[in-house]
């Protein structure tokens, strides 16, 4: 049987990293991809089972270029986690139209054309997994979080109406809300009183993620949220 391969698109450390380690102990070819290469780099001499594609996730031709040169190299991807984002945050004073426009185009745009590069090879297959990492942004539009909120829910109507249409070609998609400060240095020097127990840990995420992905399709998850057991919610 050929190796199943997963992209993950937005790889770096903390969620992404996890994800890859995961995969990669699972037996599965991992393409990784994000703009910057030295995280790349240092990615791969990291984890076994790993490759690295510089990658844009908001240019539609990085988009048809490099999900062909994975087909390429590793075969036709089974599992798409869709991890990229960005960090404009901000209310209404501070928001500017380029900040606004740039998170729609990575959050929202570039999911969309992650998912248009794998739906032909799932199709093909009768399966296939699509993930797209989400926030409690996407639930709740808090005022210091204009474009980002704005970005997020875009993108969960965005994985819902993949969902609807998809699954019942056996194609699941799920959406995982991360109600929580993921446990990284920047997540740490940003909440520097707060305790380690206020943190959800990049590895149980990943955990949750893989549980997904192999999910059985007669009991299929579309929305997941996950939060430390101190979180309120």
């Amino acid at each position: 049987m050929s190796v199943p391969v997963c992209v993950i698109v937005g790889a770096g450390p903390g969620n992404g990293a996890a994800f890859a380690r995961q995969f990669s102990r699972a037996g599965y070819h991992v393409a990784l991809l994000a703009r910057s290469r030295d995280v790349l780099d240092a990615l791969v001499a990291e984890i076994a089972g790993t490759h690295a594609y510089g990658y844009d996730a908001a240019d539609p031709n990085d988009a048809a270029c490099v999900f062909d040169e994975i087909r390429r190299d590793l075969g036709p991807p089974q599992t798409l986690i869709f991890n990229a984002s960005t960090r404009e945050f901000g209310d209404i004073d501070a928001t500017t139209p380029d900040a606004f426009e740039r998170a729609w185009r990575v959050n929202a745009y570039g999911f969309l054309l992650a998912a248009q590069q794998v739906i032909p090879d799932m199709r093909a297959a009768g399966e296939g997994t699509i993930l797209a990492i989400g926030a409690t942004a996407s639930l709740k539009g808090a005022a210091d979080f204009v474009a980002f909120g704005s970005a997020k829910a875009a993108q969960r109507s965005l994985a819902q109406s993949l969902a609807r249409k998809l699954g019942p070609e056996g194609i699941h998609v799920a959406y995982v809300i991360i109600d929580a400060m993921v446990d990284m240095p920047v997540s740490r020097a940003m909440a520097p009183d707060a305790p380690g127990s206020a943190f959800a840990d990049p590895d149980d995420i990943a955990e949750s993620v893989f549980f997904l992905a192999r999910q059985p399709r007669s009991a299929w998850t579309f929305e997941l949220d996950l939060r430390p057991f101190q979180e309120p919610w």
